[in-house]
């Protein structure tokens, strides 16, 4: 069976029906030993008005009309069906109410045995409620008066109005059970349906996103488990859809530039054997400087695919932030200032963020390169500051994009424009940002956070 929802509401209506055949034959069973023991109650009730009847009613000697209204009134005021026969066999008297009684299908006469050789003959009431026997009915309790369940045990059976009167016993448990089964299984129908709808939405999303459309998403209803494997999987499918955008973005730049340094070296191998030995070393030095700048780009293309693969860093350990800053600065114969601090992530990730800025600093900026630490509320900032021409206030966010360049910074001052967008990446999956503002007096200034460990 493929449909789920049909294998799930199955199962519902398979539990029902199991739990409604152990309930029915559970209260059946009760009934039966309920029945048993009002039985008994019955009969050992017969047995007490037995002896009461007998301390009560004349003696045998005593004339018959004497015996017939003394049965009489203990009939009335005990509401019993009653009847007394002689010695002999022959009837004394029989009551109106034992008449009827005794008339009626399934009526149930109980004989005592008098010490003085006359019998005594009882009716045995009922125990149906509102039957003979029951209240309201002749020989029960009398009209108007309040109803005590449980008086004289339970019912024989549940009574069904509608039941003809030759149906058999325990109808009533099978069709109460069977209307609840039917009831049960009715309601459970559209919940299940709701739920495997809402299963189906999610496959049909996840066919269509794996079909190529990486922009479908599922609705996302309710708060349930399946609303948040819904929301799971656009969370996933968005993650997804980034990466492809950023690696066919990559991949797309990364070829164009690499067209320029593999043009130059072409060039200049051609070139080698056509020119005298002072050229000669010229285009060798030129040759390698290509050759490192192509292995730059290959190592940065990397960087940024393994940080697209993921959204924090694999390795945390405690920096010093201070102490990595003079290292790098050093390198460029940049200016620290600062106190000590302590930030949590990949020094190896950290340093190369912060060999970004330095270069991108120098590159730019001339020669003048400060870097401030600073604590601040949400942690730690790192400040590069340079004297360059300063980023317009239009490209501060867009110089954070891969392989952007700002408008005649292309072929001047090298670099492929990944630099700072690395920086960026690196901080995000340390929790922390990177903004570039402009710097009093002239010059950038490169705002790297972190959180402190």
């Amino acid at each position: 069976m493929k449909s789920l929802y049909l294998r799930i509401y199955l199962t519902v209506v398979a539990v029902l029906l199991l739990f409604a055949a152990v309930s029915g034959w559970v209260f059946q069973r009760h009934l039966e030993q309920e029945r048993v023991r009002v039985e008994g109650l019955v009969s050992d009730r017969t047995a007490a008005w037995g002896d009461l009847l007998q301390r009560a009613l004349p003696g045998a000697e005593a004339p018959a009309d004497e015996q017939a209204m003394a049965v009489r009134d203990w009939s009335q005021r005990l509401r019993l069906a009653l009847a007394l026969d002689d010695p002999t066999g022959q009837r004394i008297v029989a009551t109106d109410l034992f008449l009827r009684r005794q008339a009626e299908e399934g009526a149930r006469v109980a004989s005592v045995r008098l010490d003085d050789g006359r019998t005594l003959w009882i009716v045995r009431p009922r125990m149906r409620p509102g039957g003979p026997g029951g209240p309201g009915g002749p020989g029960g309790e009398p009209p108007g008066a309040p109803h005590r369940v449980g008086r004289g045990g339970p019912p024989d059976d549940m009574p069904l109005p509608f039941a003809p009167p030759w149906a058999p016993r325990g109808l009533g448990v099978v069709v109460f059970l069977s209307v609840l089964f039917l009831a049960v299984a009715a309601g459970a129908f559209p919940v299940v349906r709701r739920l495997t709808r809402r299963l189906e939405s999610l496959k049909k999303g996840v066919e269509r996103f794996g079909a190529g459309q990486l922009d479908h998403r599922v609705e996302v209803t309710g708060r349930d488990e399946v609303a948040a494997v819904a929301a799971s999987f656009n969370h996933a499918a968005a993650r997804v859809e980034a990466l492809v955008q950023s690696n066919k973005s990559l991949l797309a730049n990364a070829s164009h530039e690499l067209r320029s340094p593999l043009a130059r070296m072409k060039m200049a191998v051609s070139m080698l054997d056509e020119v005298g030995p002072a050229q000669r070393a010229q285009l060798k030095r030129e040759i390698e400087t290509n050759v490192a700048e192509l292995d730059a780009l290959v190592e940065e293309v990397l960087l940024a695919s393994r940080l697209d693969a993921s959204e924090a860093v694999d390795r945390r350990e405690r920096v010093d932030l201070l102490g990595l800053t003079a290292e790098e600065a050093a390198r460029v114969d940049a200016e620290v200032d600062g106190p000590a601090l302590q930030v949590q992530g990949d020094e190896r990730l950290l340093r190369r963020a912060l060999r970004n800025l330095l270069e991108n600093a120098r590159r730019y900026g001339g020669s003048e390169v400060k870097v401030e630490i600073a604590r601040v509320a949400a942690g730690a900032e790192l400040r590069v500051c340079d004297r360059g021409p300063g980023v317009p206030e239009a490209y501060r966010e867009r110089i954070f994009e891969p392989f952007y360049r700002l408008p005649g910074h292309a072929e001047q001052a090298g670099g492929v424009g990944l630099g700072l967008s690395l920086v960026r990446q690196i901080a995000q999956r340390h929790g922390g940002s990177v903004r570039c503002e402009a710097r009093p007096g002239g010059g950038s200034v490169f705002v790297f956070a972190l959180p402190l460990a």
